[in-house]
């Protein structure tokens, strides 16, 4: 039997995290209840916290959430293929399954939910409020969509799902990389590291990793462990000439996964090659371009394509991957809090670069 109550950690306004009680709803024959057994963090959590991705509203955080399916309804549970005490990964977004968006496996774009109804951005004024990864349990509505976690992967490391269906999705799929190609990645975060092992899983024939400075130089380090032939600062390199140096010409596919970095859009045109495909998939945070000349575009004939979220299928590839053990994810330099307000809020603001701390690559709450 289910406690009657669950704990969540609400944001009720930037920078404040409220530990609350909420009650866990009903089940019915199409729903069921997540207990949360990891939940882990992006740049998407921190900007929430500090309020450069405002919601005006309370709401309980996170989106990269594990768990054991404590109950479910029969309905649902033929539906999702599960039963309770099944392990799964809950995807981002919810699917009605009948619209167009939908019916062509985009269902980031559901007409019934779209972005309003992601995990971890939803009212905790909204029945039954438990709709995000910092609580010990969490609501399954209908359309909600599940992946099944493989046996032998613990919870903190499944949640590494999501980055890396991220860096299948945006590395490969959308860019359309072909076996042999040179591909640069901007930003050596856990989704930059991501894009370079599914790139390099995939058969890139050069993979180029660049960060900026001080803090991301421990990142850059690890690059090589995940697929990347060159690591590069562009705080004292000139990325563009390093990767002519090392490959003989320019990249095929350039990835941008870096956050609130206006200057990454120009180096991207710069490392592109003639023909090349840009692929952008972090937020500048800024209405700025220094360096970016348009024309470039035109001049190069550049392919430039934005990538929001992930699906089903690349998801399921990220698992395969984890549980293959090809590149050290489990080894990833991680930060792991309870579900304590003041701890989630420190290790939120540390990886929103305040403070002196050095950010984790990988941070997961465990409830």
């Amino acid at each position: 039997m289910s406690p009657q109550r669950a704990s969540a950690l609400v944001l009720e306004e930037p920078r404040r995290l409220q530990e609350r009680e909420l009650p866990l709803p009903e089940i019915t024959e199409d729903t069921g209840v997540l207990r949360v057994e990891a939940c882990g963090l992006c740049g998407t959590d921190h900007e929430q916290f500090t309020g450069h991705l405002p919601a005006g509203f309370s709401f309980v955080p996170g989106h990269e959430i594990v768990g054991t399916v404590e109950e479910v309804g029969s309905v649902a549970a033929a539906r999702w293929g599960v039963q309770a005490g099944d392990r799964v990964a809950v995807e981002v977004f919810q699917s009605c399954g009948e619209c167009p968006p939908c019916q062509a496996g985009e269902y980031r774009r559901c007409a019934r939910h779209g972005l309003a109804d992601m995990f971890g951005f939803v009212d905790v004024d909204r029945a039954p409020g438990l709709w995000g990864g910092y609580a010990t349990h969490l609501h399954l509505p209908p359309d909600t969509l599940l992946l099944p976690v493989p046996a032998g992967i613990d919870p903190v490391l499944a949640t590494v799902f999501n980055p890396l269906g991220a860096g299948i999705r945006w590395g490969v799929e959308v860019p359309g990389m072909q076996p042999g190609e040179v591909v640069a990645v901007l930003g050596p975060g856990i989704r930059g590291l991501c894009v370079a092992s599914a790139a390099k899983q995939a058969g890139a024939g050069f993979v180029m990793v660049t960060g900026l400075g001080a803090r991301d130089r421990g990142r850059l380090a690890l690059a090589q462990e995940f697929g990347a032939d060159l690591a590069v600062d562009v705080a004292d390199t000139d990325p563009a000439g390093a990767l002519h140096d090392a490959t003989g010409g320019l990249a095929d596919v350039v990835v941008d996964v870096t956050a609130r970095a206006p200057g990454a859009l120009a180096q991207a045109v710069s490392l592109a090659r003639p023909g090349g495909r840009i692929v952008v998939a972090g937020t500048r945070g800024s209405m700025d371009t220094p360096g970016f000349v348009p024309d470039l575009i035109v001049y190069k004939e550049l392919h430039i394509m934005g990538a929001l979220g992930v699906d089903a299928p690349a998801y399921r590839r990220a698992f395969d991957l984890l549980a293959a053990g090809t590149y050290p994810f489990a080894a990833l330099p991680r930060r792991v809090e309870p579900l304590d307000a003041g701890r989630v809020g420190s290790l939120l603001s540390t990886m929103a670069g305040e403070g002196d701390a050095e950010p984790p690559v990988h941070a997961v709450v465990v409830p």
